[in-house]
């Protein structure tokens, strides 16, 4: 477990752009107040740094700004913990104009009571002929602008959430799943596979920080809207599930959950349970959930088999087996979406006038046409309809609509 964890660590140092060239374990019942660690353990760690010329030292636990002061001032390198690791990560792949203040908001939440270490410049403002201040100390100076700005930035991304919501609106009617899960977990490669888009995936940690929305053509008429969301991840920075908070809004109105876990992975049992935790942080546990076990192409035929039987005797929730690399696997996927698009349709017959083109086209195009029969001058149509097409489909003078028996 804490081998996993060190490797999780090196890796989001590399995606930081960072070079390991040294670890180091301990393990404590407790946190020391001072250090976080024992002092023959920093002082290891000082040796180590000095042996391999080190410029930065990483926890992967989360320190408080007391501790990570004096760790720098014993190990005389910059130290930085797994939230500040991560925020940086974040600031490097933010693209769109939302996601850069979500990061900017979560990094100000994170560095406001950690000033005093992360400012040297600190002095009283000296009295005098034309040095005369209001008398704040330059730290009580950053602390006030960056209130400021952390004011603004919730402002701003509160408008940018009422326009997300503007938006999921206008999409009121279709069906729509939102992709969720782990950090690299398969999610991005998934959407595209299905949707034959060109989104942007690479095999590293948070590759994917803006959510994508986009239509997905499940056959028979039927069509489905999936978002891809940013991954979560162990100790994932709670300033930062706060900032994300409008871009999972897309999660929590979605019809389904995807939850994708990376089946491969030695301790996919735990990332699954992480992602079940922030779900239920985010409150979104109760939206109906679909468990898909990605990358299948990398097991072994007999890891599979022991795979599926495992859910199937463990799991209560549904669960289907794909890899995104094999587009045969994803007709599972695809079949289980369009039982759950069928299962929120309206089955009717409707009778019309053989000119009414216009009616049937939009059976066709908005539900599934399950039988149609010309008789004379009118048509009969059994079909599957949404409730939008239900609604209008009532109100036209002159048709009946009838419950199949």
């Amino acid at each position: 477990m804490v081998e996993e964890h060190l490797a999780e660590l090196m890796r989001l140092t590399d995606t930081a752009g960072g070079q390991v060239v040294g670890t180091v374990i301990q393990r404590i019942n407790a946190p020391t107040p001072r250090y976080y660690l024992g002092r023959g353990k920093v002082e290891r760690i000082r040796e180590l740094v000095g042996e391999t010329g080190a410029d930065l030292v990483i926890f992967d636990e989360d320190l408080k700004p007391d501790q990570a002061k004096n760790l720098e001032d014993a190990l005389d390198v910059r130290v930085m913990d797994r939230s500040e690791l991560i925020l940086d990560i974040f600031a490097s792949r933010a693209r769109t104009r939302e996601a850069k203040m979500q990061v900017e908001l979560a990094q100000l939440e994170y560095l406001r009571p950690r000033l005093k270490r992360m400012w040297n410049h600190l002095s009283r403002i000296r009295g005098g002929i034309g040095l005369r201040g209001p008398g704040e100390t330059q730290l009580e100076t950053d602390r006030r602008l960056i209130g400021r700005r952390i004011s603004d930035l919730k402002k701003k991304l509160g408008a940018v959430a009422e326009s997300r919501a503007v938006q999921r609106r206008s999409r009121d009617g279709a069906f729509r799943a939102a992709l969720v899960g782990y950090t690299n977990a398969g999610k991005s490669s998934l959407l595209r596979a299905m949707s034959g888009s060109d989104l942007f995936v690479e095999d590293r940690l948070f590759a994917t920080l803006d959510s994508a929305t986009r239509a997905v053509e499940l056959g028979s008429g039927h069509e489905v809207l999936i978002t891809d969301t940013v991954g979560f991840i162990r100790k994932l920075p709670h300033h930062l599930i706060a900032s994300f908070r409008s871009t999972l809004e897309e999660a929590r109105e979605a019809d389904l959950l995807l939850h994708v876990v990376d089946a491969s992975h030695a301790e996919w049992r735990e990332q699954k349970e992480i992602v079940d935790g922030v779900l239920e942080e985010l409150e979104l546990e109760e939206v109906p959930q679909v468990l898909v076990f990605n990358k299948l192409d990398r097991l072994t035929h007999g890891e599979e088999r022991s795979l599926r039987e495992r859910i199937r005797a463990l799991e209560s929730k549904p669960a289907v087996f794909v890899s995104a690399f094999e587009l045969d696997s994803l007709d599972e996927l695809s079949d289980t979406l369009k039982a759950r698009v069928r299962s929120r349709m309206t089955a009717v017959h409707v009778s019309l006038p053989v000119a009414d083109g216009e009616t049937l086209a939009a059976l066709y195009r908005e539900g599934e046409v399950l039988s149609l029969e010309e008789s004379g001058t009118e048509m009969s149509v059994t079909a599957r309809v949404p409730d939008a097409l239900l609604g209008r489909l009532s109100q036209v003078e002159g048709l009946r609509l009838l419950e199949p028996s």
